[in-house]
């Protein structure tokens, strides 16, 4: 309830472009921090059931977070007037749909095989390693990074784009290598173990065997 709150007070409140600078900029950037928290306090003790309720509060902040930087990245993104992609915007609507229906794919795999949805919206009861997660072991990141870099070609503008690949994706990457790995090996064990010594963590490869 929080979190959509939030997102509803930044979706209808005309702010100061200082204030979307902090939102877009700031927002993500506070994500490291939170992250780097969510993981010492996860060391500290960590048991499969504390591991619940912590990763169910360090998922909803990175959730306000990140998508109150996006909503307004989005809503924004004509006033970042300049630094055009000499791509044609024929390109991006295409990019657009075909990037969005795999991240909708991966979202449904993630359903149907670890029983589960993205971010504590439903934790994973099983481990996902089937259809995209026997290619890559975070298909949903890389088909998110890809829709909105395909967003950002739709749009024409460079300075969405340099946003994705600054901010957006390392603060992205930073959330499922430093937390959500250390978690998944907690909640998983050594299934989790042999499934990320075979799978890589982003770029897909051919399953083995």
């Amino acid at each position: 309830m929080f979190t959509l709150f939030i997102w509803l007070w930044v979706i209808n409140q005309p702010l100061s472009n200082i204030m979307n600078l902090s939102i877009i900029v700031g927002g993500v950037l506070l994500v490291f921090p939170l992250v780097w928290l969510g993981r010492m306090i996860l060391d500290r003790q960590p048991t499969t059931s504390r591991t619940a309720w912590i990763t169910t509060f360090v998922h909803y902040a990175v959730l306000t977070l990140f998508g109150a930087a996006i909503i307004r990245v989005v809503i924004t993104h004509q006033d970042w007037s300049g630094w055009k992609l000499p791509i044609p915007v024929e390109i991006g609507l295409p990019l657009v749909i075909i990037t969005g229906v795999a991240a909708l794919s991966t979202v449904v795999n993630l359903a149907l095989k670890g029983l589960g949805a993205p971010f504590a919206i439903a934790l994973t009861r099983k481990l996902a390693v089937d259809w995209w997660y026997a290619w890559t072991r975070n298909p949903m990141v890389l088909a998110t990074l890809a829709f909105f870099l395909s967003l950002g070609i739709w749009f024409q503008s460079a300075l969405f784009v340099l946003w994705v690949l600054i901010l957006f994706a390392p603060a992205l990457l930073f959330f499922v290598k430093v937390y959500e790995e250390r978690e998944l090996e907690v909640r998983f064990g050594t299934s989790y173990l042999e499934y990320k010594s075979r799978t890589p963590m982003l770029f897909p490869r051919k399953p083995r065997g």
